[in-house]
């Protein structure tokens, strides 16, 4: 039966699977009250309600607090700047007809295992995990740091009667799950808002089954270089010539999806920038065998629309990585200077 949207209930997919959830504050284990409207931890006692179906299991992480705080800073831009939104959906076929239109999400729906658990870390407004849950037997789990983020996705969810899909409010830092506990972790377009992203990848690999699987997508050094190029532009000149950006230069886009764009990409408060070797040493120093990227990193070779995402490849030669980056300097900034890396978790 289709919940109340004002619902204080717990959705039935955190019930079902509470014991696979822990304390953000200690690690203890955590229980469902008998009106099951909150989460309370039976070693520190802590007590998290739910609102609007989404379990506020948020909890800041004094690390982050005792460097450079910017969770606080990157949390207020996104409550106020959700990204991106519904408006150009109103049921499940349009949904999966835009969402396809990404080879990359196309491609995570034919190659995931219908029955794995999927954790989308920072997953905003949830829409790669609202269209992962459509398909199969996957349970879903999209969380993300901001509540008005979150809503959206519940909404939609909701709406459209998807049952394998839950949305929790919690910060990566601070996870709510016990370790090893999915099959795959997507975290993409987060680490790089975050004060600490290797301390962040870390975090959520622990996430990850043996043999298990996790993506992150990052900002890259050389590919975001036309965007900080427009944003000294924009800075200086007030937010003028928003035409260079060729995604703003696009007429059937909306004002309010031209706005949350430009926001994403011109405006945001914080973010880091990354290279192919960089993850390459965060695999290395975590026991991850890297599988594949987004763009290839071996230069004599191309991502297409067929692509085995979970199949082994050569990770290339420092002078592929070079010549990779170097295009993408060139081609990097109709997508944001984003790159994406896949892993395996050996142990």
């Amino acid at each position: 039966m289709k919940s109340d949207n004002n619902s204080k209930n717990l959705p039935p997919l955190i019930i079902e699977n509470i014991d696979t959830f822990t304390c953000p504050v200690c690690e203890g284990a955590l229980n469902i009250s008998d009106d099951q409207e909150a989460i309370k931890c039976s070693k520190c006692g802590q007590s998290f309600s739910c609102a609007n179906g989404i379990p506020l299991l948020f909890y800041f992480n004094e690390r982050e607090f005792n460097k450079k705080d910017v969770t606080d800073t990157v949390k207020s831009f996104y409550e106020e700047t959700p990204f991106p939104n519904y408006e150009d959906v109103d049921s499940v076929s349009s949904f999966r007809k835009k969402a396809e239109k990404s080879v990359f999400a196309r491609l995570l729906d034919d190659q995931v295992s219908y029955n794995s658990k999927v954790l989308e870390a920072g997953c905003g407004t949830g829409q790669l995990s609202n269209y992962l849950s459509i398909t199969g037997q996957r349970s879903v789990f999209g969380t993300d740091m901001c509540i008005n983020s979150l809503k959206l996705g519940y909404e939609f969810k909701e709406k459209n009667n998807l049952e394998n899909v839950a949305f929790l409010q919690m910060n990566l830092f601070r996870p709510v799950f016990k370790p090893e506990s999915f099959d795959l972790v997507i975290c993409n377009g987060v680490l790089h808002h975050t004060g600490d992203p290797f301390g962040g990848f870390q975090s959520i690999l622990r996430l990850v089954k043996k043999n298990g699987f996790i993506i992150i997508g990052l900002y890259h050094t050389y590919g975001r270089i036309v965007t900080d190029i427009r944003r000294l532009i924009f800075r200086y000149f007030g937010n003028r010539f928003q035409f260079l950006d060729p995604r703003l230069r696009d007429k059937t886009l909306s004002d309010v999806k031209r706005h949350t764009w430009f926001m994403d990409q011109y405006k945001n408060p914080h973010e880091s920038k990354h290279t192919i070797g960089e993850v390459l040493q965060w695999f290395d120093k975590c026991g991850v065998e890297f599988i594949n990227s987004i763009p290839k990193s071996n230069s004599l070779e191309s991502f297409t629309p067929e692509e085995k995402l979970f199949k082994a490849n050569p990770r290339g030669t420092k002078f592929d990585h070079f010549l990779v980056q170097l295009g993408m300097i060139f081609t990097g900034s109709k997508e944001g200077g984003f790159f994406t890396m896949i892993g395996r978790k050996k142990f």
